[in-house]
């Protein structure tokens, strides 16, 4: 049985993968568009990214850098996501749709923290191998 489209009586189309990559671009582009939270985020990122470089980190410590710096980004594009559904479910204040966001911002603050934890490790044992010489 074919899904239908909006409670009309017309099937979903099957989309291609353009279709999807177009929609995915757009996507990206609506989180980030407004939220001065990505500005932060993406500053943080720069830093650390150049940090990386010129501390010359190990492949493998470049793979846990970007995949923290990923984790953070997806759980604010979530919490962006849940924002503009909330706005979109009840535009005057809703104590359940308020808790809904508030937890949302905690993945956030946690994805941050994590990421902080690991770079602050991976940086601090680099620059006692930098400075001190110890491996």
């Amino acid at each position: 049985m074919a899904e239908l489209n909006n409670g009309t009586n017309r099937p979903f189309r099957r989309r291609g993968w353009s279709d999807k990559f177009r929609d995915a671009i757009r996507g990206t582009y609506l989180g980030v568009q407004g939220q001065t939270s990505f500005y932060v985020h993406f500053s943080v990122a720069l830093a650390v990214i150049c940090a990386s470089w010129l501390l010359r980190i190990p492949l493998l410590e470049w793979g846990v850098v970007i995949l923290c710096i990923t984790f953070v980004l997806v759980a604010e594009m979530f919490n962006s996501s849940l924002e503009a559904l909330a706005k979109a479910i009840d535009t005057k204040p809703n104590s359940e749709i308020g808790k809904a966001l508030d937890i949302s911002s905690a993945a956030v603050l946690l994805a941050s923290m994590a990421a902080a934890t690991l770079g602050s490790a991976l940086f601090i044992h680099r620059l006692n191998m930098v400075f001190c010489g110890d491996s």
